[in-house]
């Protein structure tokens, strides 16, 4: 019999699996710049007696009670080399959780192998050199809250399966992170019905036509990334004091029309961007009443009028860009009052009334 306090060994199966792996993929020089944390985490899986608890291996979590793996974070791990079909890694059918963020995958497809994992949650293959179109079978995994598969250099498509059929099947999400996936459509209104949706990025994703307004209103909705659509319009709606919203980033987007009074009523704001745009009109006096915001990007719209001086109330702002946005009369005296401001960047439309 088991002491009482002891945790189970490892699986053999998974062990094996694990090993199998491992033993697919070369461990290169860790040269990631921006992960200074990057170091080979299979290093510490091996088949030696005193190490074969892979419980205990680095990257791995396993259940307390039957000792199945059930999360596998490779983020930053060095790998290289590609994911097939057949690969062990299909085996680990507890899994709830599978990170494998920066490492190179060799534009490897992601397999439809991936539906065995039923019990996932979470799923990250962001910055890992994934590629082709994303399979239909990693949308019959129901029980994702969070999917990341951002930043594959373009070479990830999601057209068929579309991002509308990824918004009907996985209705759990949390978080969805599409940066730099080819989407290359509309976006559907069907990602409004994603009531628990408190992350979405879909920065730079060749998506066109008009985004839902009603994707604003997500009541969990605190993180919302648009930026480098360079089709896609849309327009601010109505906002109300119920929302959380924390940061919001619409630049180099065909956004237009003008910034609601009702802007005031997003009280969590922490930064907003909309650069680039083709926004109109005079700002709200109401913006002032953001005293959470530490970040606001408005250059190269088309605005009218003054600045207001009631942006003079922002004391949490530490950036404010302003350059090129066709602001009339002279800076505020009001903005000497953000001791906090570290960045001003912004000129008025006339060459007379520098605002820097």
């Amino acid at each position: 019999h088991t002491l009482v306090g002891l945790q189970p060994l490892c699986q053999d199966d998974e062990r094996s699996a694990l090993l199998q792996f491992k033993q697919r993929l070369t461990v290169v020089q860790c040269s990631f710049d921006d992960y200074s944390s990057a170091y080979p985490k299979v290093a510490s899986w091996s088949q030696e007696e005193e190490n074969s608890d892979c419980c205990s291996w680095d990257g791995i979590k396993c259940n307390e009670d039957t000792g199945h793996v059930i999360r596998l974070d490779l983020t930053s791990s060095c790998l290289y080399g590609s994911i097939n079909s057949s690969g062990s890694l299909f085996q680990l059918v507890h899994l709830e959780w599978l990170v494998l963020s920066n490492n190179h995958f060799n534009f490897s497809e992601i397999p439809s192998e991936i539906k065995n994992l039923s019990r996932l949650t979470a799923l990250s293959l962001s910055h890992s050199s994934f590629s082709g179109q994303i399979p239909a079978e990693l949308l019959e995994l129901s029980k994702l809250e969070s999917l990341d598969i951002s930043f594959n250099n373009f070479h990830l498509k999601l057209q068929n399966p579309s991002l509308a059929n990824l918004a009907d099947k996985l209705a759990n999400l949390k978080v969805l992170h599409l940066g730099q996936v080819n989407i290359a459509s509309t976006v559907p209104h069907a990602l409004a019905n994603l009531s628990s949706l408190f992350f979405l990025s879909l920065t730079d994703c060749l998506l066109q036509g008009e985004f839902p307004a009603k994707i604003f209103q997500l009541p969990e909705l605190a993180f919302l990334t648009l930026t480098y659509n360079h089709y896609l319009t849309g327009y601010l709606p109505e906002f109300h004091n119920s929302s959380v919203l924390v940061d919001l980033r619409l630049s180099h987007t065909r956004f237009s029309g003008k910034i609601p009074d009702s802007i005031e009523n997003l009280e969590s704001l922490y930064s907003l961007g909309i650069r680039g745009c083709s926004f109109s009109g005079k700002l709200p006096l109401s913006l002032g009443n953001l005293t959470k915001l530490n970040h606001l990007y408005l250059s190269g719209n088309d605005f009218s009028g003054e600045l207001p001086a009631s942006l003079g109330k922002l004391s949490s702002l530490k950036t404010l860009e302003i350059i090129l946005c066709n602001f009339s009369g002279k800076v505020p005296d009001s903005l000497g009052n953000l001791t906090q401001l570290n960045s001003l960047l912004g000129a008025s439309g006339s060459a007379e009334n520098l605002f820097i």
